[in-house]
């Protein structure tokens, strides 16, 4: 076991200078690869807000409009009920 141990230990001090940089290479990117996704991530969360936005003032005049149409179409009642009674 301790043979075992020993070589382990002995592998792992071998790496060399031009490893360790590439490994940190790599690392950095990564790094910089997570940060750019949380950029985008953050940039659609904030296009979706303005989306959600814009889609409930549509719905607003929506309702607004229907209503108007509602109380248009009462007058309109009203009026053509009473033409019919004179």
């Amino acid at each position: 076991m301790l043979v075992v141990v020993g070589a382990c230990a002995g592998l792992s001090a071998c790496a060399t200078t031009g490893e360790f940089e590439a490994l940190k290479s790599r690392v950095d990117t990564l790094e910089s690869n997570v940060s750019a996704a949380q950029s985008d991530a953050a940039a659609a969360r904030a296009t979706a807000n303005d989306a959600v936005n814009i889609a409930n003032q549509a719905m607003d005049k929506a309702n607004e409009a229907n209503a108007r149409s509602i109380d248009t179409e009462t007058k309109i009642d009203r009026m053509f009920k009473r033409a019919m009674h004179k």
